[in-house]
């Protein structure tokens, strides 16, 4: 299946690094951002990646273009650096298709550039590819192929960071609380659709916002409600985050890194019984 991800955003309020860094290419760790995320696709088999670029394009496209694989995993060097023989690999598999979808796009504007590659697809998915988690992608695909919906998108709970506040008629606040607190939920991203989401957009309409309200309106929206760990990229708080749980090999969106833990479990309840 095929994966488009928004990478053309100016990422403004990350301007430690956005003035010379697209934030797909933020690092985590030794891996910037957007490796992270296609490593989350590549886990569940999805490995045809469409890149939407736009701000700093080049430097993604030289990322791929210049991956060195040895720099970020171990290896054995014979002859003098002449041959090396990784003991891991990462995107051998993969297949990235580069497009230039404007400087100043919007993510809808961005959608519609990638049509012509998505166009025969019985479903594709979609990320803002400014945020990492654990979500359950192969449950989601599930419940999407049982509906009649065009699109689909992770429910999540707002950062611990944010605020919201109930006010009176005169706009005094009567209650303010950290907003995860409230039984309230936004739109996450890690998106399917379906090509017929196209006949509910208009030229230079984002994607959330007049298309959502259509989809919606023919219940045809549907969110996928997650609990569990994500995390967006947004300011230079969320990169010391990220950083600091990867320090910690706290890292709860390495699904990849997961399964052969879960096997490996197994198979020792196994050997001891």
């Amino acid at each position: 299946m095929k994966v488009v991800l928004f990478c053309g955003g100016l990422g403004t309020r990350l301007r430690e690094y956005s003035e010379t860094t697209p934030k797909p290419l933020v690092p985590i760790g030794d891996r910037p951002m957007i490796w992270h995320l296609m490593k989350y696709y590549a886990h569940y088999g999805h490995t045809d990646f469409i890149l939407c670029l736009g701000y700093q394009g080049v430097m993604i496209k030289e990322y791929f273009m210049q991956y060195k694989e040895w720099a970020s995993n171990d290896f054995r060097m014979h002859g003098n650096g002449r041959e090396i023989e990784l003991f891991n690999t990462d995107l051998d598999d993969w297949r990235i298709t580069f497009v230039d979808t404007g400087g100043t796009s919007n993510i809808g504007e961005r959608l519609q550039v990638v049509r012509p590659f998505v166009k025969n697809e019985e479903m594709f998915l979609a990320n803002y590819s400014d945020g990492l988690s654990d979500f359950p992608l192969e449950e989601q695909l599930r419940a999407f192929g049982d509906s009649n919906a065009m699109v689909s998108f992770a429910a999540v709970r707002p950062p611990q960071s944010f605020h919201s506040i109930r006010s009176d008629a005169q706009g005094y606040v009567t209650e303010i609380r950290d907003a995860a607190s409230w039984d309230l939920w936004i739109n996450g991203g890690f998106f399917i659709m379906r090509p017929g989401v196209f006949d509910y957009m208009q030229p230079g309409e984002d994607l959330v916002g007049r298309p959502f309200t259509r989809l919606a309106s023919d219940r045809r929206l549907l969110s996928h409600t997650h609990h569990g760990f994500w995390a967006c990229m947004d300011t230079f708080k969320d990169k010391k985050m990220f950083d600091a749980r990867h320090e910690n090999d706290d890292r709860p969106w390495e699904v990849w890194n997961r399964a052969p833990v879960e096997r490996a479990a197994r198979l020792d309840v196994v050997a001891r019984a």
